[in-house]
Parts: structure tokens; C-alpha cells; sequence
């Protein structure tokens, strides 16, 4: 294994945390451990009060939960839930983002349409006139046409779903029954049928998985990173840094945490408005820092610096030199606001489904969006008046970052090749083998697989295969910290093929090396731009997504949003790797549909792979299939 900077920050830190006495996540995982066999066989039931059931699939114990529910529907029902809360969480960040671009088009919210090309390209999408139209205008359509997704009751194809998804793959979905109309409906629907009492056919109940993971994919991934895009702008290359050496002894570190740009947005303008007061703190300047999602967010729009993915959240807080960390939605430890109050750190939560005891709230909507940052961003300079003198622990490891990977300036990038046909440098390259394949890299950290690197370590093995990797969520994190996003990086450890593209790239985007070899797209809601990536690539091949050489990875699986998003892969006939298994071994004729026979449905498959260089070889093996197929 290669050595990298991530033990090395956790080592230190961790130390730091055991000699100020407070627990972390590794201490209280090891005091739950071993952990329940029925729970991660996917086999137990708490849903009604005859239980809680357990199931026994392989040895003398039950077969059946009281009410006679098998371990197949048990499992089955228990991943449509999960399936429902990742969804729920993408569809409600987007309704919140399209209720803010709606009252700032109204004057009720301080915001200002920033992508302007964006609402363009959407109103070519959705069919919306343009000619001689303010921008305005043209968004106020769009927002109408988001709307009519969420209240309609005509049992029509959902118009996100309807215009952003690829035909060929919309004509398999409606075969099967996976069209959808309101997603709310499909919610409420899906979180009855899972009810005592109600659907007990395991064959139903993963369509109903594949259809909730649809609708996460597009009225939640696709319609909330299209309607920031118009709010905040479409992300350009960027380069930043990433670590927690980010971290500034002598300035008002202000560390904003969670997904919604909405509100770091703002943070980060009210910031810049309030340097002032901070030099009259004594302090050198204001830091914004990105943490989790938030960061991803912020570093592809402003190149703000990513300080921690979510498994090093209390760790940060342990430098004590975090003034501020301020929290919106998703990914939040209740364990944070305690560590904080051992070091001062105001601690502040702010939506109103995100209360956490011992936390200061500020309340942020976006009619009083600015009051609200302003209040944030002074809290962060009081905590620094208290903590400026006291000794911090920053360890001093960082590295350079290049992110700001949209499809947009992806495709502005090969016009610099191709002006005509910017995708062809790309597909004459595949072609030739100098690009084996894609592979996907999304999701969380999980501090079940740290101690091995598993996402860094499975990204070398993939580039040294000549894979090129695209990564968003905290995954990004993990790859920006481990120096992946630098060209040193493609030297270092991409294949000769590999390297040689990125070298005429880099010196298309006026580096002075060659493009990194691990691409940087985003937040987690950004993997629809993974998608829409390989949407464009499959249209132009005239092939479908499914054909493609690509796999998806969630290399250290963490969340529901994380089972919800590799059901929208699979659903595109995009094969996943993932690590831990899921919760579904319990469910012989579940884990059989899902690492064979839905192949046949859509032509993906799902493997667990726990070691990285176990999971690359079969990614790789998996691509060469494709590629096989492809007749390449």
C-alpha cells in the first residue's frame, strides 16, 4: 500500500481527541461491535408491534416473521425504506432549492440568477421561448414547470423524468412500470406498501426500489444540481486544497458543513462582507472551509478549501481552531455539538429539521437569508476573540486539488480539441484503449474502511488499469486529501494510456502538467452530472448508458441517499460495486436479483467487493466485458 496523508491526519488527531477525553466514532463502533448479524443480513422487522421479528435464513431459528412475512419480502421491504429516506432527502433539498430560485424570481429572497447559460440550455430542453425574454422570465417557466412535477395528479410522465432522461432507457422503464408522475405520491405509496399488512411479494417490492431510485435520480440528483446551477452558476475548473491543514491558526476558521448551497452561499458572501470586523478581532482574515458536501459545493463554484469529509468531522472540531461550524442538512453527528463545547467552537444548526441539543440555532429561510449569515459569520468572529492565544493542533498536511468538473466545462475543455465534435477525443481514445473505461466513485467515508485506504487504494489499482475515475461526495474528499486530484498523481500512477490523454488535456486547459486523473464533479447530488457525462457519450455512440464501458462504486457505503443513488445506476443498466454488502444477504432470492438476474431486466449487476484491489480487478474485468461487446 502507498503510504498517504489520511492516517497520518487521523493518527494526530484521533491522539488529540483521546487526551481531551471525549469519545469519536471509531470508540463508540467499537463498543457496539459486534454488531447485530440479523440487522446487516437485512432480516430483521420492528415494523409493526407483534414484533420485533428476526429471521434465521440459515440455520434452526425462525423462517417467517409472526405475521408469516418471508425473509425475501423482509429484506425487500426493508430496502424500499432505506430507498424512500436517500430519495426523500434528495427531493426535498431540491423542492427547497426550487422554492428559493421561485421567491427570488418574486423579490421575496436575496438571490440573483447566476446561470444564466444554464437556464438557456433548460429552456432548449423543456421547450421555452427565449427569444427577446428577460432571463427571468424564461427561469419563472422553468420553476412552473418543476412545480407542476410536485402537485400534478394526472398520473402523466414526470417532467424532469419525461425531458432530462434518455428515450431509449425511458421506453425500458415504462415496460416495466418504473414511470412516475409526482414524487410525493410515489413516497406516500411506497412507505404504505411497506406497511403491516400490505405488499409481501418480493418481485414488487424491488420494482418499487427501482422506481424510487428513479425519482431520486431525477426529480431529486437532476433537478436540484440544473436549478443551482441557474442560482449559483455552472462550476468551472477550480484549484483549491484539501486537508485539514487548511485549517489558519491566526484567522476565523468558519467550517460550513452539510448540502445545501442555499445557505454556504451566503455564508461565504457574508464572510467577504464582514472581514472588517474580523482584522478588528486581531484575526488576518475570514477562512471559509468546506466540509462534507458543502465543501464540494463551494470549492467547484469559489475554490474554497475542503477541509474534512463527514468521517472527520469531530476530528477537525479537535484542532481547536474552529471558531464556527455551521450545519444545514444531512450527514450532521449529534455528537458534534459535545465535541464543540470542548473547544469553544460555536456549534450552530439552522434548518429546522436539524435541531440538535446543546447546538445554538439560527434559523436560515431564504427570505431572510442575509440577516441570518450575518448573524452566522459574527458568531464565528466572537468564538475567534475567545480562542485567539490558546495553543491549536493543526496537523500540517495538505494537497492541491483541481475540481470545478462539470459536464460544461468538460465539454468546453475537448472543444479546445474538437471544436466541432468535442466528445471525439474522448470516444476515439476509448476506442483505442488509452481510456480502458469510467468508473464512478461516489459516496461517504466510513471509518469501517479507513484503516485500509479503501477508496484511495482501489482508485490507484483503477488507474493503473487506465481507468478514468470521476468521484463526487466525500469520496472527493478522500481522493483531493490523498493528492489524486494533482497531475503529479496521473505521473505517478495512471497507465501509460491514461497519462498520455491527460497530458494533452492539461495542456489543453493551460496547466503546466497534465489533467488530474481522478475528476472531481462534485457534491453528492452531483452524481447526476456523472450521468449526464455518460448520457452524452452514449447518445453520441448511438448506444445505450447500460453498453458503455462504466461502472459506479460506492466504496465505503454509508447512507440511504448512498442505496438510493446505485438503484438510479442499475435502473440505467449501470453495473455498482459496493462495500459493505448491503442489507439484503438474508433474501436468497433478493441477493440472486440483484447479482444476476438483473442483468436481464436492465443489464446491470450489483458486487461486494471489500478489499481494493478485489474490487478494481472486477471493474476492470466488468469493463472489458463491455467493451467486448462493443466490439472494442
Amino acid at each position: 500500500m502507498d503510504n498517504t496523508i489520511l492516517p497520518v491526519i487521523e493518527t494526530a488527531l484521533l491522539k488529540v481527541a483521546h487526551d481531551k477525553g471525549f469519545a469519536t466514532a471509531r470508540d463508540r463502533l467499537e463498543v457496539m461491535s459486534p454488531q447485530c448479524g440479523f440487522g446487516e443480513l437485512g432480516t430483521c422487522c420492528r415494523i409493526c408491534y407483534m414484533g420485533p421479528c428476526r429471521i434465521d435464513p440459515f440455520g434452526n431459528g425462525p423462517k417467517t416473521g409472526v405475521c408469516g412475512l418471508s425473509p425475501d419480502a423482509m429484506v425487500a421491504r426493508n430496502l424500499l425504506r432505506d430507498t424512500v429516506g436517500g430519495t426523500a432527502s434528495h427531493v426535498g433539498h431540491a423542492r427547497h432549492v426550487l422554492l428559493t430560485l421561485r421567491d427570488a424570481l418574486n423579490g421575496k429572497a436575496p438571490y440573483q440568477v447566476k446561470g444564466v447559460s444554464k437556464a438557456l440550455a433548460l429552456a432548449r430542453t423543456f421547450g421555452v421561448p427565449t427569444e427577446g425574454r428577460d432571463v427571468n422570465d424564461i427561469c419563472r417557466d422553468l420553476v412552473n414547470i418543476a412545480l407542476e412535477d410536485f402537485g400534478r395528479q394526472d398520473e402523466l410522465p414526470n417532467n424532469w423524468l419525461s425531458k432530462r432522461a434518455p428515450a431509449a432507457e425511458q421506453a425500458l422503464w415504462s415496460n416495466l412500470g418504473l414511470m412516475y408522475s409526482n414524487p410525493h405520491n410515489e413516497i406516500e405509496t411506497a412507505m404504505h406498501a411497506t406497511s403491516m399488512g400490505n405488499d409481501a411479494d418480493p418481485v414488487s417490492l424491488m420494482l418499487r426500489v427501482l422506481k424510487m431510485s428513479l425519482i431520486d435520480g431525477w426529480t431529486g440528483l437532476t433537478l436540484c444540481v440544473d436549478l443551482q446551477d441557474i442560482l449559483f452558476g455552472v462550476p468551472e475548473i477550480a484549484v483549491t486544497e484539501a486537508a485539514v491543514g487548511v485549517l489558519e491558526e491566526n484567522s476565523v476558521n468558519l467550517a460550513a458543513h452539510g448540502h445545501n448551497p442555499v445557505l454556504s452561499e451566503k455564508i461565504l458572501e457574508w464572510a467577504e462582507k464582514l472581514e472588517g470586523e474580523a482584522l478588528a478581532a486581531g484575526a488576518e482574515r475570514i477562512n471559509v472551509v468546506g466540509v462534507c458536501c458543502t465543501g464540494n459545493e463551494l470549492s467547484m463554484r469559489h475554490g474554497v478549501k475542503l477541509a474534512a469529509h463527514n468521517s472527520q468531522t469531530e476530528l477537525i472540531l479537535a484542532t481547536g481552531a474552529v471558531d464556527a461550524m455551521v450545519v444545514d442538512i444531512q450527514c450532521i453527528w449529534p455528537q458534534l455539538a459535545q465535541v464543540a463545547k470542548c473547544f469553544d467552537t460555536a456549534f450552530i444548526t439552522t434548518d429546522a429539521m436539524v435541531r440538535i441539543p446543546d447546538a445554538r440555532h439560527i434559523p436560515f429561510e431564504p427570505h431572510h437569508a442575509d440577516e441570518s449569515a450575518r448573524q452566522i459569520v459574527q458568531a464565528a468572529i466572537d468564538a475567534f476573540r475567545r480562542r485567539r492565544g490558546k495553543p491549536v493542533d493543526i496537523p500540517q498536511h495538505k494537497s492541491t486539488a483541481v475540481a470545478g468538473l462539470s459536464v460544461e466545462a468538460i465539454i468546453d475543455l475537448l472543444s479546445k480539441l474538437d471544436a466541432e465534435d468535442p466528445l471525439k477525443p474522448v470516444l476515439d481514445n476509448v476506442a483505442n484503449g488509452n481510456i480502458f473505461g469510467f468508473v464512478g466513485v461516489v459516496g461517504c467515508s466510513s471509518i469501517k474502511f479507513r484503516d485500509n485506504a479503501m477508496t484511495e487504494e482501489m482508485v490507484k489499482h483503477l488507474l493503473r488499469q487506465n481507468v478514468l475515475v470521476l468521484t463526487t461526495g466525500c469520496t472527493a474528499h478522500i481522493c483531493a486529501q490523498d493528492g489524486l486530484m494533482t497531475s503529479e498523481a496521473t505521473y505517478r500512477y495512471c497507465g501509460d494510456g491514461l497519462k498520455a490523454v491527460l497530458e494533452v488535456l492539461g495542456k489543453a486547459a493551460g496547466l503546466d502538467g497534465p489533467l488530474p486523473p481522478v475528476w472531481h464533479m462534485g457534491a453528492c447530488v452531483d452524481n447526476s452530472r456523472i450521468v449526464d457525462l455518460m448520457v452524452a457519450l452514449a447518445e453520441r455512440l448511438g448506444v445505450k448508458v447500460g453498453q458503455l464501458p462504466a461502472v459506479g462504486s460506492a466504496p465505503e457505503l454509508v447512507q440511504e441517499k448512498a442505496v438510493s443513488i446505485g438503484g438510479s445506476f442499475l435502473a440505467l443498466g449501470v453495473s455498482c460495486h459496493i462495500a459493505p454488502a448491503p442489507r439484503i444477504l438474508g433474501g436468497p432470492m433478493v441477493t440472486k436479483l440483484l447479482t444476476e438476474d438483473l442483468q436481464e431486466l436492465t443489464g446491470a449487476v450489483v458486487r461486494v467487493e471489500l478489499e481494493p484491489k478485489g474490487a478494481a480487478d472486477w471493474m476492470v474485468a466488468h469493463i472489458a466485458e463491455k467493451r467486448a461487446a462493443l466490439g472494442i
